[in-house]
């Protein structure tokens, strides 16, 4: 089973529910806003595809951070504690896909990345 996690109204993520029903991919939906996520999730993302991946530096969240906790976010365990109660900080969607006991990840949308991985 594939699972999507972002935020409902964003526009990559409207784009990457486009690709997924244009191509009849089945999938869950993990809403941020609704249902939130725990630091300890976030670290496995940042473990599979590194903090610079995850962490969504361009959003207007992040900027709006102070220069200290900006600075804590050099560190992987600080950085996903911030998303955690910042979840406007993760880029949009993570994917996560493949075999249960060996998952495999992608952050973004990219329609070429989609059709490879997933379609």
């Amino acid at each position: 089973m594939i699972h999507i996690y972002g935020i409902k109204n964003c526009s990559t993520m409207k784009k990457a529910f486009d690709w997924l029903g244009e191509h009849d991919v089945a999938y869950e939906f993990h809403d941020y806003k609704k249902e939130s996520m725990s630091s300890e999730a976030i670290y496995v993302w940042v473990q599979a595809l590194g903090l610079d991946v995850v962490l969504n530096k361009r959003g207007t969240t992040y900027r709006k951070l102070t220069d200290e906790h900006k600075e804590d976010c050099s560190d992987a365990a600080k950085a996903c504690a911030l998303m955690s109660d910042n979840l406007s900080m993760i880029k949009r969607p993570i994917v996560v896909y493949g075999e249960a006991s060996a998952p495999e990840y992608m952050a973004g949308f990219d329609a070429y990345r989609f059709e490879e991985e997933l379609g």
